[in-house]
């Protein structure tokens, strides 16, 4: 088991920025692939970025890029998610998830371990 603990939601106002982690604790952390993902209200979970076990391969939601950074650091446990340029179509329940494998994916389906979330405000 995996146990993943988001944290650093909050109200921000448009152009803001903030900074997400999730912090994971059981079995290994360093050979998973991981991702964010969001959900709005009224709207399904969407993905948002994932990292490879490395670090060395990212990958970001058309939305998002150019906008958020997706980090990680092994030897805290923990990957990060830097969001910047925030918008108010940028408010959503953002959740952290872990693969069993070491590589990224964009798909929902391919994660096996969520957290509980962190709630993200964007004023306009």
């Amino acid at each position: 088991q995996v146990q993943l603990v988001e944290s650093g939601g909050g109200l921000v106002q448009a152009g803001g920025s903030l900074r997400l982690s999730c912090a994971a604790s059981g079995r290994t952390f360093s050979n998973r692939g991981m991702g964010w993902f969001r959900q709005a209200p009224g709207k399904e979970r969407e993905f948002v970025a994932t990292i490879s076990w490395s670090g060395s391969t990212t990958y970001y939601a058309d939305s998002v890029k150019g906008r958020f950074t997706i980090s990680r650091d092994n030897t805290k446990n923990t990957v990060y998610l830097q969001m910047g340029s925030l918008t108010p179509d940028d408010t959503a329940v953002y959740y952290c998830a872990a693969r069993t494998r070491q590589y990224t994916s964009r798909r929902y389906s391919e994660y096996d371990y969520w957290g509980q979330g962190t709630q993200v405000t964007v004023s306009a």
